[in-house]
Formats: C-alpha cells, structure tokens, sequence
C-alpha cells in the first residue's frame, strides 16, 4: 500500500503554489506509507539550462566547492544545497558530461533526476519530514507527482524511494506490484538501459522512456504499458510539459481524479483533494481500468 499524488496547472496564476498544494496532498497519505516519500516539481524551463538533481548521504563532504570543481575540470555550473540533495544547472549542450564527470569527482553523489524543468527530492521519512527538509512548499512549477512508500519489495532506501526518473524531465510514482518486471528488465539493459535499484517501479519508468525515446508520447507509451506489463498498478507519470494516469485492467489499487478549468488532479483517496482550491465545483471520477489519463501544457487537454 503506497499513497500517490499529482497535480496539473491549467492556470498559470496557480504555478507559484504547486509545492504548497502538493506538499499538502502528499502529507495527506501519510498513512498509505510510512518508509520514504518524494516529490518531482516541473518548473519553468530557463532556456539553454540543464538542471540535474543529486543526493548525497554526505553533503556537508560532497557538495562543498563542488561548484569550483566542476568548473576547474571544464564544466562551469552552479550548484544550489537543499539539505541531502542539490540541484545542479550547467549548459544543455553539456548535460551529457556531468555524469561520468560527477562519478570522477564524487563517486558517493547518486543522480535522482536531470532534464530542463524537473527537480526530484526524496528520501527515507515522512512525506512531512521530506516535505519540510526540502523547502517544497516554496517552489513554483507547472506540475508535480508525489509518493509515499510502504515498502513490499526491494529495500527502504532513497535510491527506492519514488519518484523513479530514468530519461531527461521523465518520472514516474507507482503503486502496485508488476510480475514480469525482471524479464523486462534484462530486454531493457540489453537495449542499452541502466538500473540504480532492483524496485520494479523503476522498471516501469525505464520502459517509458524507453517508448518515448522510440518517438512515442506519453500517452502513446502508456497505451503500450498496457500489453507489455504484467501486474496491479496505477501509475501517475509527469514529462517536461505532460502528465498521465494509468491503471492496469483489473484496477484493485484506490484512485481518484479531479478537474477543473484551472487544474487536474489525482489522489490515492479523495481526502488528498479536499483542500484544493474550489474543488466544491470539480468533475470529479475514478479513472477507468485499462484507460490512459493524458495532458499536455503543449497540445489540447
């Protein structure tokens, strides 16, 4: 059982507030699980920027004059500390380098997203806890997912706390359980995929991206979830400009949706909803088995 969580904005006047409002849905599942939680905030891209997010189980060690070394070693970058985790922002056209550069520098960071809009923060503890530690409450975005994690496999870990990002401003929150995520784990390393985690909800993620590298959209790759996974699952994933919602066929894991003309909204429970603004007036449903749920800020909804 694991609580999740995600919010679309439609109205731009609500973007300073998408931490606030997703801080609260997510605290709001707190008792769907208690071993770790997390949060991705999709900002406003600055053109020409990378951001990569990174932890540390060290920072006061790893990050310190990190910023000089990336730059001494031909990678000038600025580098912002939120507690475990720091956000990095570089070149685009060097986003490639930083990976194999970081693993020279400081072997011990671990990579928890990268692209041009999204930062991931997640860690062992509370959604509460994560929540305050990171500041979320002060980021503004476009959208977010969240998740809070009771663990039924793989280890309570941050590298196994949700979001799973595994392709540029891609994440995904899961709860279920897939059944045939190590054959598919094996076809995707074949096809060039690497895994941080045995947890099969990054399977899950890399196969998405997987699709979406394949030229599919969003939508299109969850459609082709459908066949390829086997299991019970919901999955709220977010992409630099798009959000979408899938449930397996048989759909025993709880979800509820809401929308109005200013957002679009999911819950594991409808309780994660209820202090959004004017959701009195929302169209509000549980999404149907088998059904791909997608929006896009760059296509019509």
């Amino acid at each position: 059982m694991c609580g999740i969580v995600g919010l679309f904005l439609k109205d731009k006047s609500l973007t300073p507030q998408l931490g606030d409002l997703l801080s609260d849905m997510l605290i709001t599942m707190t008792d769907r699980g208690p071993d770790s939680a997390g949060i991705a905030i999709y900002g406003t891209p600055r053109p020409g920027i990378a951001k990569i997010t990174v932890q540390s189980a060290r920072p006061g060690a790893d990050f310190a004059n990190l910023t000089a070394e990336l730059s001494a070693a031909g990678l000038p970058a600025t580098v912002t500390e939120k507690n475990t985790h720091a956000v990095i922002e570089i070149a685009a056209d060097r986003r490639g380098d930083i990976r194999a550069l970081l693993e020279k520098l400081r072997p011990s960071i671990r990579i928890m997203g990268a692209g041009e809009s999204v930062e991931i923060f997640k860690e062992v503890g509370l959604p509460g806890d994560v929540v305050s530690r990171f500041g979320v409450r002060a980021m503004g975005g476009t959208h977010g997912i969240g998740h809070t994690r009771m663990a039924t496999e793989s280890a309570v870990t941050t590298l196994g706390a949700h979001p799973f990002s595994t392709g540029p401003d891609q994440c995904l929150v899961h709860n279920g359980s897939l059944s045939n995520h190590n054959n598919l784990r094996r076809t995707l390393v074949r096809s060039g995929m690497t895994f941080e985690t045995d947890n099969d909800s990054e399977v899950a993620a890399a196969y998405l991206t997987a699709e979406m590298a394949s030229g599919k959209d969003l939508g299109e790759a969850l459609t082709g979830a459908l066949d390829d996974l086997d299991g019970f699952f919901t999955f709220v994933v977010g992409t630099r400009t798009g959000f979408g919602v899938l449930r397996d066929p048989i759909a025993c894991k709880p979800a509820v949706m809401a929308e109005t003309d200013r957002y679009v909204a999911f819950g594991s429970e409808y309780r994660a909803l209820v202090n959004l603004p004017d959701i009195e007036a929302a169209r509000v449903w549980e999404p149907e088995p088998a059904t791909v749920y997608f929006w896009d800020h760059e296509k019509a909804a």
